[in-house]
């Protein structure tokens, strides 16, 4: 996976290595966890999106993801199938099509969530006290961050 513009803050580039580290070592540990979900991470992704965000048109899931709008209903088509998503058509156009989550496809992203909290809960039961103050201030340095963010990737979105 390509990754971003570097930073040009060392701190930055170190966490995020960091990061990188324990993300692979997480996902090394938790792979067969996660291949029951059965969804790819392209269809988790498109799920997810589409759950967070409400109602999408096809162009603006497209975008989102940044594929083409080919690309994108051929993966909706596919997550309509199964059950996850609904394709809407607008009777007024019918060249425009709504995206929208079912109930299982908001069932299906919640088994994944809690499949993240109890991994996460089992590694954080293994960190000393005076540890866990130091992952929880910087979760919330974190959250803090994406406030202050969030103007700024709405308007790059």
């Amino acid at each position: 996976m390509a990754r971003s513009k570097q930073s040009t803050r060392p701190r930055v580039e170190q966490a995020l290595k960091a990061y990188e580290a324990f993300e692979g070592r997480l996902m090394a540990v938790h792979a067969p966890e996660f291949t029951a979900v059965d969804l790819t991470m392209a269809q988790a992704k498109l799920l997810y999106v589409v759950t967070a965000t409400g109602d999408l048109s096809m162009s603006e899931i497209a975008q989102r993801l940044g594929v083409t709008i080919s690309t994108a209903s051929g993966a909706v088509d596919h997550l309509v199938s199964i059950g996850l998503l609904n394709r809407i058509d607008d009777p007024a156009n019918r060249r425009q099509v709504q995206v929208s989550v079912t109930p299982y496809g908001r069932q299906t992203l919640e088994a994944m969530r809690e499949l993240n909290i109890r991994q996460l809960r089992a590694l954080l039961d293994l960190v000393g006290d005076a540890d866990l103050e130091v992952v929880e201030r910087a979760i919330r340095i974190l959250t803090d961050a994406i406030s202050i963010a969030e103007p700024t990737t709405r308007s790059n979105s």
